[in-house]
């Protein structure tokens, strides 16, 4: 149960961070984000870059068997 939570939590900070950096380049912003723009452009940029690498890390994470890895 607590793997299925992580793993939707990783998915959605993936997407919600991907379509955040996408729209920014055509110049739409998500309502509930735009407080990452009040840092200015190059700020907001890295924060959604690492949403969508810590939501890919939180997957990835979270989807390994770490009991057959340790050999």
């Amino acid at each position: 149960m607590k793997k299925a939570i992580w793993t939707s939590f990783g998915f959605l900070l993936f997407i919600i961070g991907f379509v955040s950096l996408v729209l920014s380049f055509v110049g739409v912003k998500l309502s509930y984000l735009v407080w990452i723009d009040g840092w200015g452009g190059l700020p907001g940029f890295i924060i959604r870059i690492l949403m969508v690498i810590s939501g890919i890390v939180i997957v990835y994470l979270t989807l390994t068997d770490w009991r057959s890895e340790e050999g």
